[in-house]
C-alpha cells in the first residue's frame, strides 16, 4: 500500500479560530467521509475549538461508487481481518502525525472516532501509538484480530464502544470479545448496547459519544 496522503471532507472550530484540539472520523467498508462527517455538527456546539476530519479510506471499494476500504473484506476470518488493518495503519499513522504536526498538537488533543471497520482501523492503531490519544470512540467494530496481542498495546487511552444487539453485520458478540480485551490489559473502557439495533448509530450512542469526547478532551 502507498503512503498517499489522505483527503476528505472537514468542518472547521465553530470558533473560526485556530484547533486546539482534533476529531479523526474513520468510516466504515465502502463508505467515506461524507458519511461520518455528518457526526461533527452535533458534538461541534459542545467542541468550539475543535477540527472535525473524515478521510476517505486509501482504496477505492470495488461495487461501492463513491465508496473507499481500508483493506478488502474478501476474507473475514479473523487473522485476515488483523492482517488488513497492520497493512492499512501505516497510511492511517502517516496523516494523523501530518495532522498533528500542521496544528502544533500534541495526541492528547486527538480523538479517534470510528465505524465498522473504521472502528478496526481506530482501535489498532490507537492502542499501538508511542504516546496514547485522548480518546477512542467505536461504533459497531471489533479488534481486528483473535486478541490485543499485549506487546503490541503501546498506550492506553480511555476507549467507548458502542453496538447495536441487532447488528447482522458485526455481531454484538464482537463487541463484548472487544470489551474483554480492553478491561483484560487495564484500558478505562466503558460501552453501550442499543437494544433492537441494527449495524447502524442511534441517536442514545451519538449522545454517548459526544459526552465522552467532550470529557477526553476537557
Amino acid at each position: 500500500m502507498s503512503m498517499q496522503q489522505l483527503n476528505g471532507p472537514t468542518l472547521l472550530p465553530a470558533s473560526g479560530g485556530k484547533p486546539d484540539s482534533l476529531v479523526v472520523l474513520l468510516h466504515g467498508y465502502g463508505s467515506n467521509g461524507d458519511d461520518l462527517i455528518s457526526f461533527a455538527p452535533m458534538w461541534r456546539r459542545m467542541l468550539p475549538h475543535t477540527l472535525f476530519v473524515a478521510p476517505n479510506a486509501p482504496e477505492r471499494c470495488p461495487g461501492a461508487p463513491g465508496g473507499y476500504q481500508w483493506w478488502g473484506l474478501h476474507d473475514l476470518s479473523r487473522q485476515a481481518l488483523a492482517a488488513g488493518a497492520a497493512r492499512a495503519a501505516p497510511v492511517l499513522d502517516a496523516y494523523l502525525d501530518a495532522l498533528l504536526a500542521e496544528h502544533g498538537l500534541s495526541e492528547d488533543r486527538l480523538v479517534l472516532t470510528g465505524f465498522s471497520q473504521g472502528t478496526m482501523m481506530a482501535l489498532h492503531v490507537g492502542v499501538r501509538r508511542a504516546r496514547a490519544v485522548a480518546g477512542i470512540l467505536g461504533y459497531s467494530g471489533m479488534i481486528a484480530g483473535q486478541s490485543l496481542v499485549d506487546a503490541d498495546v503501546r498506550a492506553k487511552p480511555p476507549v467507548l464502544l458502542v453496538h447495536g444487539d441487532a447488528d447482522p453485520i458485526v455481531p454484538v458478540s464482537a463487541y463484548h470479545h472487544a470489551i474483554g480485551e480492553l478491561e483484560r490489559l487495564g484500558f478505562d473502557v466503558a460501552g453501550h448496547v442499543s437494544r433492537g439495533l441494527g449495524h447502524s448509530v442511534d441517536p442514545t450512542g451519538l449522545q454517548l459519544g459526544s459526552a465522552f469526547v467532550t470529557k477526553v478532551l476537557g
